[in-house]
């Protein structure tokens, strides 16, 4: 191999791994973006209770953050159970399912609490009979920030259906059409 060779060979391998590392920056800055704002809920249809049980998990971060812009700077949600109330009831504001007709269902609250890195709200409602979809808000946090994704499965009724509230998205919806417990 002569020399006039290995420079261009050189350059072309340098050129690949900028490319490399640009793309790995890139995701990780992207999956970093994601991580932080990001929500998940679960919509359960328990066969148990008989009920639709709501499971919203926060990061615990995005919680500390957004207590101190939607309440006050001072808000703690790791020492104030009245700012984890304050937090909870939001969640609970900017949620809705609404059912046959496009009836909202009553969700009541269960709790929440802080479990390691994330703040978990609960929320549940019984099942109506015949409940033929849902139409689902999900705008929790959407408000503060606009690249917020919230996440939502529907477990129990039929397949696994996942419903994802990204830029201008705020109602989505599932339908149970011909599937019966």
């Amino acid at each position: 191999m002569t020399s006039k060779f290995l420079p261009r060979f050189g350059q072309q391998s340098v050129f690949a791994l900028l490319g490399i590392v640009a793309c790995l920056s890139l995701f990780s800055s992207f999956a970093q973006a994601h991580q932080i704002k990001a929500a998940i809920t679960t919509v359960l249809f328990n066969p148990r209770t008989e009920n639709i049980e709501v499971m919203h998990r926060f990061n615990l971060h995005d919680a500390e953050h957004a207590v101190k812009a939607l309440f006050d700077k001072e808000a703690d949600i790791m020492k104030s159970a009245d700012t984890q109330q304050e937090f909870a009831d939001y969640v609970g504001e900017h949620f809705v399912l609404l059912g046959n007709d496009d009836q909202p269902l009553e969700l009541s609250q269960v709790g929440f609490e802080v479990e390691g890195k994330f703040f978990w709200v609960y929320q549940e409602t019984a099942q109506t009979p015949s409940l033929e979809g849902l139409k689902i808000q999900h705008n929790a946090l959407r408000d503060l920030w606009p690249d917020q994704v919230n996440t939502l499965n529907v477990e129990g009724n039929g397949p696994l259906k996942t419903l994802t509230f990204t830029d201008n998205v705020t109602l989505l919806e599932v339908s149970f059409s011909g599937h019966h417990h």
